[in-house]
């Protein structure tokens, strides 16, 4: 999708505000709802719900009736809850989680633990307890467990695919049946250097993949259930599998498949004759969410955002199909996903979400049509106080197609943020509601996000274009992603500032360097500042593969990486300069923000600076994303906001 200059103002369009600005505290806290589960009789729900400042999420189970009690539990302060799985009408499965690094939610740890509705009957289905003087920890699970699949034919089983990391030199996986009521256990596979396992209906494994010393892909199948495991043919699928679901004929199956590292697309597979047929997807664009016909029906839709929101349907005069376009116009300009379906497809609990709203959950009886809606994500945030998210494309100065997204409520050029994400690799902004751009467009500043090469969306190829280009060509995508808005009338070539989390931090500074007449400031929070220093310090080196990946992405030759390194270079940053970090990063430490800030004050430059005691590798206290928010609003109007020079007409 190409956005023309005139397409461009016509989307530039001032949203309807309230009389009161929200604050950068509400944007600041976290969702009150992190994951909604409707139990598979439909008389239940269960919540994934943040509390303590975001430094615990609960487990809530609220009956549908409204009339029994709502239970919350808990692990413990410091402690939270994901991937909350019913499986069974009174029993679900949870995963104790951990904040990582500049996450909105929390992720599993491998850990599993189950539960019945009233809270009694708890289970702890894997993880790793020490022994405790004389008492015995239950469980001494060296790996990470992974819930696959749902038994339904036999309820409160279920499949684990558990990562055993003590069964040899690379981990391997062991397909377990798990009684989630009980926690007895059956091993049913064990599978040498498995990184990836797909199941049939059956529960049989059928598809794995494991990855060589390089980190390259290599896959494996069962033609037939009974057959031994044998390499996937190219007439298959050359390089990677993704989500793989299964027809009740456990012969075929559905899989998003890239032969040879390009953008996946979506296959229909005929296991045992070894062939495949393409099913409509969006070319180019890896998928965002594939969409299933009730509970466990197959595939009937795919839904793509990485640039302009698509929704491709198979079938478009198919019972699901139709169910789903008659959702997605009854919230439009919403992305509709469907989150789950009681056993007899009953009832479907969905998820709406767009640019301008954070995303509710519904509850639909398709027996009467009723609807209610049972979760909201940010229940302060008022979509029409929020601004328009505008997918753009361009071409970079060699060529290469950059796609992005222009947040803003402007009616013409104004003062502009550019918002580099994090990763790099592999990572990648998608069209829908992200609470930082918001913030910054409430307070009046274009938000301008590119998703240069090297991040995801778009297959491994495209990704490998960023390899040994952090300094280079990714700082080009972005820098000319700038110029293309400029040139759009879609922000003032005056008054744009850069700021980053992360690597967005490193492309932040880096920006300033490489191109210092576009911007008037830069900001960099949790970033990367000194790339030979990273090779040393940090976590990311402590592992053969965290080893393997520095040598990929960055290289080893020092000039190289000194060349491309912000506290190497700050001669070259003629801007003010403000500076966040945690205390405790254990990803980019606080040598990096040290080594740059001294260097930048040894410099004569302006620079300010805010270190967050007791915050890792990006800030989860509400108190301290508050706090660094404001300090932005506060520096951006120095230097873009009020009074900043206004391009001439």
């Amino acid at each position: 999708m190409k956005t023309t200059a005139a397409a461009l103002l016509a989307l530039l369009l001032p949203c309807v505000a309230s009389a009161q600005q929200p604050t950068a505290r509400d944007f600041a806290r976290w969702s009150e709802v992190n994951e909604v589960a409707l139990s598979p009789d439909g008389k239940f729900i269960a919540m994934a719900v943040p509390a303590d400042n975001n430094r615990e999420t609960q487990l809530q189970i609220v009956p549908l009736d409204g009339v029994g009690k709502v239970q919350t539990l808990r692990f413990g302060k410091m402690e939270h809850v994901s991937n909350i799985i019913w499986t069974a009408d009174n029993t679900v499965t949870v995963a104790r989680a951990t904040n990582l690094p500049l996450e909105p939610r929390p992720y599993s740890r491998g850990q599993l633990f189950s539960t019945d509705t009233t809270g009694k009957k708890q289970q702890t289905l894997f993880g790793y307890f020490a022994d405790h003087d004389v008492q015995t920890g239950r469980r001494k699970d060296d790996g990470f467990a992974d819930l696959i699949r749902v038994l339904d034919d036999e309820p409160g089983k279920v499949l684990i695919d558990f990562q055993c990391w003590d069964c040899g030199e690379k981990p391997d996986s062991v397909l377990y049946k798990v009684d989630t009521r009980t926690g007895d256990r059956q091993q049913l596979e064990h599978i040498h250097d498995a990184s990836g396992l797909w199941v049939d209906t059956h529960g049989r494994a059928r598809i794995f993949m494991r990855k060589d010393d390089n980190d390259e892909p290599h896959l494996f199948y069962r033609p037939t259930p009974a057959s031994e495991w044998t390499p996937v043919p190219v007439a298959l699928a050359g390089y990677t599998f993704g989500t793989v679901a299964f027809d009740a004929d456990d012969n075929t199956a559905y899989a998003e498949i890239s032969d040879q590292g390009e953008a996946s697309s979506f296959y229909k597979l005929d296991l045992k004759a070894g062939t495949r047929t393409k099913l409509p997807s969006k070319a180019g664009t890896d998928i965002d969410s594939i969409l299933r016909a009730g509970r466990n029906g197959p595939p009937f839709a795919l839904v793509s955002n990485l640039a302009k929101p698509s929704v491709q349907y198979f079938d478009p005069q198919s019972e699901y199909a139709q169910l789903h376009a008659g959702l997605m116009k009854a919230f439009p300009g919403h992305l509709i996903y469907f989150s789950g379906f009681t056993r007899d497809n009953g009832k479907l609990l969905f998820y709406a979400i767009s640019d301008h709203d954070p995303g509710a959950w519904y509850l639909l009886d398709r027996k009467d049509n009723s609807m209610q809606r049972v979760a909201e994500s940010y229940s302060w945030l008022k979509p029409e106080q929020m601004a328009t998210v505008i997918p753009i494309e361009y071409k970079a100065r060699d060529g290469e197609t950059i796609n992005g997204f222009l947040t803003t409520n402007h009616n013409g050029p104004g003062p502009m943020v550019v918002l580099p994400h994090g990763g790099p690799h592999g990572v990648n902004d998608t069209w829908g509601f992200d609470p930082e751009a918001q913030f910054l467009a409430s307070r009046g500043y274009a938000v301008l996000q590119v998703n240069y090469r090297g991040s995801g969306g778009r297959g491994h190829d495209f990704v490998a274009l960023g390899y040994r280009e952090w300094g280079g060509k990714m700082q080009d995508d972005i820098a000319d992603g700038v110029k293309w808005v400029i040139d759009h009338k879609g922000a003032d070539p005056n008054r744009i500032c850069t700021f980053g989390a992360s690597y967005g931090g490193y492309a932040a500074l880096m920006q300033v360097i490489r191109y210092p007449e576009l911007y008037k400031c830069a900001i960099g929070y949790a970033g990367v500042y000194d790339l030979a220093l990273m090779r040393k310090v940090g976590d990311i080196q402590e592992s053969k593969s965290g080893m393997r990946y520095l040598d990929r992405v960055l290289g080893k030759d020092q000039a190289v990486l000194a060349a491309n390194s912000p506290a190497r270079n700050v001669d070259k940053i003629k801007v003010p300069v403000f500076l966040a970090h945690g205390s405790i990063d254990q990803r980019v430490p606080m040598d990096q923000f040290n080594t740059l800030k001294h260097a930048l004050e040894g410099n004569g430059a302006k620079v300010e600076t805010m270190v967050a005691d007791g915050e890792g590798h990006g800030f989860y206290g509400v108190d301290n994303v508050t706090q660094l928010y404001e300090r932005m609003d506060a520096f951006l109007k120095k230097y873009i906001g009020e009074g900043a020079p206004k391009a001439s007409n």
